[in-house]
């Protein structure tokens, strides 16, 4: 199935595809996962923390809801193209650097490889979704799951960190 752009013009598959970083020919996931950062950095630099917070809930019923549409429109499920669920986790994985330490750059950073381990390498529960949930509910649970193991790594890490407690 190819999206044309045409197809961006449905508010589902621009959504689904987050503006386009999932029609990206080489790993789109992980555009997806970069493309969260804009978004979800201006979110919180202009509603602080709670438009965060609200900003995750959001995007995560979104993500059902134009998943949903671009799995019944296409006849696929779980498609490389649909990266919603990319930021969904993204934004959660990067919880802790915003609670913790705000806009530092370095923990801002941290969340990505570790989101993108646990995406790519699929722990339990992350796997159960990914394999055996059908539906919306499997496509965004499987990276939910995978942006909370990564907000906990992020916290361990962050909390670990000598210059974490400066400033």
């Amino acid at each position: 199935m190819t999206v044309t752009s045409k197809d961006l013009k449905k508010p589902h598959t621009l959504l689904a595809t987050w503006f386009g970083c999932g029609l990206a020919p080489k790993a789109p996931g992980t555009w997806g996962s970069l493309g969260a950062y804009p978004f979800g950095l201006a979110l919180y630099a202009f509603t602080g923390l709670l438009g965060f917070a609200v900003g995750i809930l959001l995007v995560t019923l979104i993500g059902f809801w134009a998943t949903a549409r671009f799995e019944t429109e296409t006849q696929t499920h779980d498609s490389k193209m649909i990266v919603i669920d990319e930021v969904a986790g993204q934004w959660i994985a990067l919880l802790p650097a915003l609670i913790l330490t705000g806009l530092n750059p370095l923990h801002l950073f941290l969340a990505f490889p570790l989101f993108r381990f646990f995406d790519i390498i699929k722990p339990w529960p992350v796997s159960f979704f990914d394999k055996k949930v059908s539906g919306a509910l499997g496509v965004m649970g499987d990276d939910i799951i995978a942006g909370i193991y990564a907000a906990f790594c992020a916290y361990i890490i962050i909390m670990g960190a000598p210059y974490a407690k400066l400033g």
